[in-house]
Parts: structure tokens; C-alpha cells; sequence
């Protein structure tokens, strides 16, 4: 036949959306057209197959030879595609039968040797691929992350000519068996490393147990840093289908994905002068930011007011709904985002708010880098003192529970706000606070007198009623109680000490 069908995938976002690869071969002036809306990555494509079919033994065509991918409305980029346009090359020539090809997909940049190589977006491909019931067809480095995709059918390969003699059923490839993974994600980090800071660690639980975001507000070397990059320690541990949304997110941007490791959560550290594009994502090519790779885990800004302050304001939205979405002129692509902020600051451009170095003009000029709709955002507001030099040593030996011991507390009230109402309590939106996070009329009375004495807005009021009902969930209440509720006030240090250096 002098027209073969193979089927390959692109990569958008984190989709993989089908890509027929259509092949004609037909006479006149020997010529190779490739079509349907190629970048140059891949019109570069026409050197390489020929390189790669003469180099593994196959006679290249001496006739007109046009490649569509269609659809044609969906730009194609990198070499992904090399190995199906390859593969659908030989077929036209007579090589193949059609339905040898039906229930394969090929995904792979060829080398000009004719040796397949590895490509980015790998799981996302075997994911779609798996769910048309179609057999992957993909480079060996792939496929180990690859198999992260339960009873996908997946075939590696390193040669051109392999592909070739197992799709003919000369000489058949043997399908990839999965690694055994490992459930039990550990970390090198504990709870017990932070000295002290009884009042963080509390914070540290809720803001895990609901969801929540958090800021650490304290002087320099008083355990924030710490503190932060001890909250994934005893987070709850992700599903099968979050941790796949994470390892897509990495697999589409190069970044290994380590079946032993698959179900860490990711902690992000970007520093204070990325750009507004380095956190949410963005190119001519759209591509994730910082935000979308802490998916499902944590991005700690440290340094926080020394953030510009628009690049701030970029992260409102994406704190929200969970998701960013990026429009180019030709491109648009929407990649998930749901992750818990953690930030630090000092309360001062000093270092300390009582050092007396800094003004009270200089300290409200320092703080008001943040935006009031940003802070908003924060649920828990945290203050790290420093340590009394007189009991350094007691606390040094009584370091408090470790992560373990509070991960059971926070895995109880995580599965508590999911039987409840299948999200956790940071996620709840303003209908849903008033079902779940209901007051009885004196709790109320009170919760209104300290807001008005706060001047808290009202997303802020309803931050500190699922704050409470985090707090009510991890003493296993059914009610939401005063106390509950003067606890979760007590996690506004921030806006304690904008009202007190505004006063004076």
C-alpha cells in the first residue's frame, strides 16, 4: 500500500492529546513534505528518519513522500514524533500491514543510527495511551516511568530496527515489567530537629491536617526555615491519582521520575528575584512554573517581602481555584496548581521589630511590600520568637513529639474533612463554610467582636472558621467551641502587629 496510518501523541500541558501520522508515498520527483503544523523541531524530522532508515538497513524511498499530522490545528514540537513517521514510512512501502498498526502507539526521537531516544512527557503519553487500549511503543529510558501507569501495556525500545521485527512479529520485544514501588515515603527530616517553637510546630499540625496556608513571622535563626521544610514530614501521603498528577507535571518538563520516590511530595524553594513567569509558568511554549511543580506539596517563599511585590500578587488566583491557566498568542495550556504555601519573614528590615534600628515608618514601608488580598490568602500567621537564652538547654532535651506521632493526627482529621465533604477544610468555598463550619449564636457573637476589632475581612473571617473547624477536627468535636475558635484568632500575628504599629 502506498498509504500507511500510525498513531503517536503530542504534549500539551499535561494532556496527550492522539496524533495521526499519515503516510503517502507516491511517484514524481523524489521529495519528502511534512505537514500539519510542524515547528522546526520537527521538519527536522525529514534528516533524521532518513539518516536513521538507511543506517538501520532499510532502503529509503525514491518517491514523493508526504507526512500529515493530524490533527493539523494542534502545533507539534520536538522529536517525538520521529519514530511513528519512521515506522509509517516503511508501511507505505509495503513493508507493514495496516493492522499490524492498529493497536499500537509509537512515541520516540530517533538518532541518526537508527537509536531510539528518550522524550519528554513520557507518563502522560502511556496514561492516554493505556486508556485508548493501545500498546505503547516507547524509548527504554522512558520506561521505567512509564510503569508508574497500572496494567499499561508498554513495549521499550532502543532501535529503530527492533521496532521494526516486533511489529512484524519477527522478533518480538518483551513487555516492561513494573518495579515494585515503594509505598512508605520516608524522609530524612524530622519534627524533633526544630528546637522549641512548641507554637510553630501546633501550626505546622493544623496547617497540615486542613490544608492551610501558613507564614512564620520572627526574628533571624529562630527555627522558620526549619519549620517549613518539616511540614511535608507529616503531611498525609498522596493517592495513586495525585501523585501520578505530580509525576506528569515533572515528566513533561524532563525532570526523572523515580518509581521509588514517585510519592514524595515536592517542596519548592525558589528564591526571592524569580520572576512572576519562573513561579506560574509561561513561554512561547507554555510550560509550568514553581507553583505547578510543588502540585500536591509545598512552596515555601522565604524572604517574603523581599519578593516583588506584583510576582506575589501572580499567585491570588492560582491559590483560589487550585489551577493556572497560560495564553500565548498561539499556545494556551492549563496546568494544575493545588499547592500549600508556607512563606517566612523577618518583621523588620533589621531583622527584629524591637531592636529599635528601624522606625515604625521604615517597619510599615518594610510590610506593605506584601498586598492586603495576598495576606489574605494566609490562613495561619505565625510569630517565631527568639528562644530564652536562660531554658536553651531544657528545650534542647525535650525536642516534643516527632513527625510520625503527628502525621496518625493529621492522617485522622485529613480522612475526617474528606468523609465529611470529600475536600479538606481549606478548600471548603463560602456555601459549603456555612454547612460544615456552622456556630452556635454566643460563638458567633464573639467570632463578629474580633473581627471588627481586627478589621478582618470577610474571606478572612471565613479563613478563621475553617481554621477552627481544622482545630475542631483534629480534638475530634463535632461543634465548633469558643476555644476553637480563639485559637484560630490567635493565628493572625501579622495582622496583630500591623494594627499595633499602626496605633503608635
Amino acid at each position: 500500500m502506498s498509504l500507511a496510518v500510525v498513531y503517536s501523541r503530542a504534549s500539551v500541558g499535561i494532556d496527550a492529546p492522539l496524533i495521526t501520522v499519515e503516510v503517502h508515498l507516491s511517484n514524481g520527483l523524489p521529495c519528502f513534505n511534512l505537514v500539519g503544523l510542524p515547528e522546526a523541531s520537527v521538519r527536522e524530522a525529514k534528516d533524521r528518519v532518513r539518516s536513521a532508515l538507511i543506517n538501520s538497513g532499510f532502503e529509503f524511498p525514491a518517491k514523493r513522500i508526504t507526512v500529515n499530522l493530524a490533527p493539523a490545528d494542534l502545533p507539534k514540537e520536538g522529536g517525538r514524533f520521529d519514530l511513528a513517521i519512521a515506522i509509517g514510512i516503511i508501511a507505505a512501502s509495503n513493508q507493514l500491514t495496516s493492522h499490524q498498526l492498529e493497536n499500537i502507539e509509537l512515541v520516540g526521537e530517533l538518532a541518526l543510527s537508527g537509536e531510539i531516544r528518550s522524550i519528554t512527557g513520557a507518563l502522560p503519553f502511556t496514561y492516554a495511551c493505556s486508556q485508548a487500549n493501545r500498546i505503547a511503543i516507547l524509548p527504554v529510558e522512558n520506561a521505567a516511568e512509564a510503569s508508574l501507569i497500572k496494567d499499561a501495556n508498554i513495549v521499550p525500545a532502543s532501535q529503530l530496527l527492533d521496532v521494526f521485527h516486533h511489529i512484524a512479529g519477527q522478533r518480538t520485544l518483551d513487555l516492561y515489567q513494573a518495579q515494585c514501588l515503594q509505598e512508605q515515603v520516608k524522609y530524612d527530616n524530622d519534627l524533633q530537629d526544630v528546637v522549641g517553637q512548641a507554637a510553630g510546630k501546633r501550626a505546622l499540625e493544623i496547617g497540615a491536617a486542613g490544608g492551610h496556608n501558613l507564614l512564620f513571622t520572627g526574628p533571624p535563626g529562630t527555627g522558620k526555615t526549619m519549620l517549613a521544610s518539616r511540614l511535608i514530614t507529616i503531611l498525609p501521603p498522596m493517592t495513586d491519582e495525585e501523585a501520578l498528577a505530580s509525576a506528569a507535571i515533572h515528566s513533561i518538563v524532563g525532570k526523572p521520575v523515580d518509581p521509588a520516590t514517585w510519592k514524595q511530595r515536592a517542596f519548592r524553594h525558589p528564591h526571592h528575584t524569580s520572576s512572576a513567569v519562573a513561579l506560574v509558568g509561561g513561554g512561547s511554549i507554555p510550560r509550568p512554573g514553581e507553583i505547578s511543580l510543588a502540585h500536591n506539596g509545598v512552596l515555601f517563599l522565604d524572604e517574603l517581602p523581599e519578593f516583588d511585590r506584583k510576582v506575589l500578587d501572580v499567585l491570588r488566583e492560582p491559590l483560589e481555584s487550585g489551577s493556572v491557566s497560560i495564553s500565548r498568542a498561539a499556545r494556551q495550556a492549563q496546568f494544575p496548581a493545588r499547592f500549600q504555601l508556607v512563606a517566612a519573614m523577618n518583621p523588620s528590615p533589621t531583622g527584629s521589630l524591637n531592636d529599635g534600628r528601624s522606625s515604625c515608618e521604615q517597619i510599615l514601608r518594610y510590610l506593605n511590600r506584601i498586598s492586603g488580598p495576598f495576606l489574605d490568602r494566609i490562613d495561619l500567621q505565625v510569630d517565631v520568637p527568639k528562644l530564652p537564652s536562660n531554658d536553651f538547654s531544657e528545650q534542647v532535651k525535650s525536642r516534643g513529639e516527632s513527625s510520625a506521632v503527628v502525621r496518625e493526627r493529621v492522617m485522622q482529621a485529613h480522612q475526617l474533612q474528606l468523609n465529611r465533604c470529600g475536600k479538606t477544610n481549606a478548600q471548603l468555598g463560602s456555601k459549603e463554610v456555612e454547612k460544615y463550619c456552622k456556630l452556635e449564636k454566643s460563638e458567633q457573637l464573639f467570632l463578629q467582636q474580633a473581627v471588627e476589632k481586627l478589621g478582618l475581612s470577610l474571606r478572612t473571617y471565613h479563613r478563621v472558621l475553617k481554621v477552627a473547624r481544622t482545630i475542631a477536627d483534629l480534638a475530634h468535636c463535632a461543634d465548633i467551641n469558643r476555644q476553637h475558635l480563639a485559637e484560630a484568632l490567635n493565628y493572625r500575628a501579622f495582622d496583630r502587629m500591623l494594627a499595633q504599629l499602626t496605633n503608635s
